[in-house]
């Protein structure tokens, strides 16, 4: 007979990727977020035996084997989704790059080009990671911080105000990069300092943490 089938051991959420946000019908605003870190935490995270619900933004990645994945565009359309797989799940990371803005009036059409200097008016966009710690209880959230100077005063005061139970910080070096490096903080311990090495090594550390986390909450 077959092996039957591990139960899932967790149910994870992963937001990854960029948004973006649109001007009109063509242009948009975004970053250069590759996904490549949310789609090496979701491989890690079903590599283990987790149930994965991988949330991802537009990127040029296949999607990971025995994931359930959901495809999205904007930053509203990834806090909706995440919302939704939020309700049953134990923990969540939010690898995603998000805009930070949007424009206040989405054009219909695609805009002339005016000889001018043209205003566009932009307003925040919803923060995923503080909406959902909002309402956390006992899972376990993981937020990621991508800063370029005075990095872990920044990412301690994000890991504070979106309600997370450990942050990592990363700098934008790490974009679109194979390797990255990283610096990890645990609500209410030291900082790690993590040697360089690429995205699926430095995911199965992110896991394994927080596998950790989650069995401290069930002893």
């Amino acid at each position: 007979m077959p092996p039957r089938p591990r139960k899932p051991r967790y149910h994870i959420v992963i937001t990854s990727g960029p948004t973006r946000e649109f001007l009109d019908s063509v242009r948009f605003i975004s970053n250069p977020s590759s996904g490549k870190m949310g789609d090496a935490l979701a491989r890690a995270a079903v590599a283990r035996g987790h149930r994965v619900t991988l949330i991802c933004g537009p990127v040029c990645l296949k999607d990971p084997p025995r994931a359930t994945v959901v495809r999205v565009t904007t930053g509203a359309e990834m806090l909706a989704a995440a919302k939704a797989a939020y309700a049953d799940a134990d923990a969540a990371i939010f690898a995603a790059a998000v805009c930070d803005y949007r424009p206040e009036k989405r054009a219909a059409k695609k805009l002339p080009k005016q000889q001018g200097r043209t205003v566009v008016e932009l307003r925040p966009t919803p923060d995923i990671a503080a909406t959902l710690g909002r309402i956390k209880q006992d899972r376990i959230n993981i937020a990621f911080a991508l800063e370029d100077h005075d990095g872990r005063r920044k990412a301690e005061a994000k890991l504070k105000n979106k309600r997370a139970d450990a942050i990592v910080l990363n700098g934008p070096d790490n974009l679109h990069a194979g390797e990255a490096t990283v610096e990890f903080l645990r609500q209410g311990d030291d900082w790690q300092s993590w040697p360089a090495g690429s995205k699926r090594r430095i995911a199965g550390r992110i896991i394994g943490q927080l596998e950790s986390m989650l069995a401290d909450i069930q002893r």
